[in-house]
């Protein structure tokens, strides 16, 4: 009985693991007008915004790209609207990251699928990103 009971949360943790890193992203959901923003950290997730100028969302867009386990979902510079979903290295949890021009400012908004509490990583990659992209 115990070793049935075992088997059952051994299935369970594996069912879980592999639901997180093989769930399909809904670009419906995730790729959408992020509305007001400002530079702000909530729980699980972060927002900036910065100036437009000329080619800042270009250069966002290869910042993003370049980093580690990060591809683009749904948009492009053209739209003016870009979304890419990074993965953490060992568990593979999504976080989404929505990239966007609205005049003359640029909106940057990243946030997680799962759980609660991002402890301060997609803060941390918009301040990467933002900073690649005027170096």
């Amino acid at each position: 009985m115990v070793r049935m009971i075992w088997l059952v949360v051994i299935f369970g943790i594996v069912a879980g693991l592999a639901y997180i890193r093989l769930a399909p992203s809904d670009v419906s959901r995730w790729h959408r007008p992020i509305g007001a923003a400002e530079d702000v950290d909530g729980v699980g997730w972060s927002a900036r915004v910065i100036p437009a100028g000329g080619e800042t969302l270009s250069k966002l867009h290869q910042a993003m790209l370049a980093l580690p386990r990060t591809e683009l979902l749904a948009g492009g510079v053209g739209e003016g609207r870009l979304t890419y979903v990074t993965r953490s290295r060992i568990m593979g949890f999504p976080d989404y990251t929505t990239i966007e021009r609205d005049g003359d400012v640029i909106k940057l908004y990243a946030r997680l699928r799962f759980g609660r509490s991002d402890l301060g990583v997609n803060g941390a990659r918009l301040q990467r990103v933002i900073e690649a992209a005027r170096g």
